[in-house]
């Protein structure tokens, strides 16, 4: 007798985040793709600190594969590692403010 068990499959990362340079006050977006919808427990954090949706964070997803963190307004301390947790997957990438040179 063989008996089949229909595994729930095990998301995976299609698309990554990548690393972004932008100057100050300017917007900076990251985007990761999953393989399927339903992965639980997803947190975006920049530098160890959670990000939560507000004025300046903001959180999307779009049909539960794509998963979009736009930091609005950003300034020189906002540099540092974005990253992207859901569940047992994680996708990290650089951000880069870079101050406007004023010219002389």
């Amino acid at each position: 007798l063989l008996l089949l068990c229909h595994a729930e499959e095990t998301a995976v990362i299609v698309s990554g985040l990548r690393s972004t340079d932008v100057f100050v006050g300017e917007s900076a977006t990251f985007t990761c793709e999953l393989s399927h919808p339903g992965v639980k427990n997803v947190q975006w954090w920049l530098d160890g600190t959670p990000l939560h949706n507000n004025l300046v964070t903001e959180i999307s997803e779009q049909d539960g594969r794509i998963h979009t963190l736009t930091l609005n307004d950003v300034a020189c301390h906002d540099s540092g590692t974005v990253t992207f947790r859901a569940g047992s997957l994680i996708s990290s990438a650089k951000l880069l403010v870079k101050g406007i040179a004023l010219l002389a």
